[in-house]
């Protein structure tokens, strides 16, 4: 078996998903290939050769690739994957938009947002909005697969795989990068960060919601919200935490003022201590969290940062 997964990266940086789509690359068995595709991608090159378990590291650098579209991407995957058993990707919004028209350039299903790995053919996945567990069998010549990064632990980066440049340069007559936009929230990202501090529609007010940035700052946490705060408009749709938003799997993550609908508990269930701090006792949130917390938000928040700083 032979495993080629797609790098992710940006800003001349290696992003960290890819070590931990390795990891189930490692699960799944046999030789372990990464493409890193863009324009000046040397950095991004020799840290993906430094993570365990890698054999090779393919490199496409061209202004063609520069900003991952997805076109080019997987054209120029359908013309390398002749000689793998799965293509890898994280369950990004670059894996999520690249893997599938992989898939349909060879005529083989996608299985998508896995979460385990049973065999070289088999992964288990979530459905209904994470209320159950779906173990998929894939008997397709060529597995196109997408990883969720939060159900797998990061290689290591010990390793010294060789690095292989390539020469293939596909035409993209269908799409052309017109600009984007970068999030400025302080802090670490949201779908990495250790502990993440989230706030839900209780918080009232776009400006209520700066009461999460002090405990944030002295925990170094991300801040995050539910979908009902992002449609109130009380922050942008890249700090949405759930089914339709990011899926994240910190060691603590602080629910603050959400109810806990199934469709956030999707995101952010995984986590590995799960605070709530919420008035309703009969909140969903606490059925889910770890220690729990009933009372007044504009109260709880205050004193939290002031025992945090002490």
């Amino acid at each position: 078996m032979s495993i080629l997964i797609v790098a992710e990266h940006q800003d001349d940086t290696l992003a960290e998903a890819t070590a931990h789509v390795v990891e189930a690359a490692r699960q799944i068995g046999g030789e372990i290939d990464i493409l890193v595709a863009g324009e000046g991608i040397g950095a991004v090159a020799e840290a993906a050769a430094r993570l365990d378990g890698v054999r090779a590291v393919l490199t496409a650098d061209h202004t063609v690739y520069a900003h991952q579209l997805a076109e080019p991407m997987a054209t120029l995957l359908d013309t390398l994957v002749a000689n793998y058993t799965h293509l890898l990707a994280g369950s990004s919004t670059t894996g999520k938009n690249v893997l599938p028209r992989v898939a349909a350039l060879k005529g083989v299903p996608q299985v998508s947002d896995i979460i385990g790995v049973e065999s070289a053919e088999t992964f288990k996945r979530p459905i209904y909005a994470g209320g159950a567990i779906a173990t998929v069998r894939n008997g397709a010549p060529l597995k196109v697969i997408t990883v969720r990064t939060s159900a797998f632990d990061a290689v290591g980066s010990g390793g010294n795989a060789q690095i292989q440049a390539l020469d293939t340069v596909v035409d993209n007559d269908l799409s052309t990068f017109v600009s984007d936009a970068r999030a400025t929230n302080q802090g670490p990202e949201l779908g990495s960060a250790r502990v993440v501090v989230s706030g839900g529609r209780g918080l009232g007010s776009v400006e209520n919601f700066k009461l999460l940035e002090g405990v944030a700052a002295q925990l170094d946490a991300a801040i995050g919200a539910s979908r009902a705060a992002v449609d109130a408009g009380y922050v942008s749709n890249d700090m949405q935490v759930g089914q339709t938003g990011k899926v994240v799997a910190p060691d603590l993550y602080i629910a603050v003022g959400i109810s806990g609908a199934i469709q956030h508990l999707a995101g952010m269930k995984d986590s590995r201590v799960i605070v709530a701090i919420n008035n309703d006792e009969e909140a969903p949130i606490f059925k889910v969290a770890d220690y729990g917390l009933v009372g007044d938000l504009f109260e709880v928040m205050p004193q939290l940062e002031r025992e945090l700083r002490a």
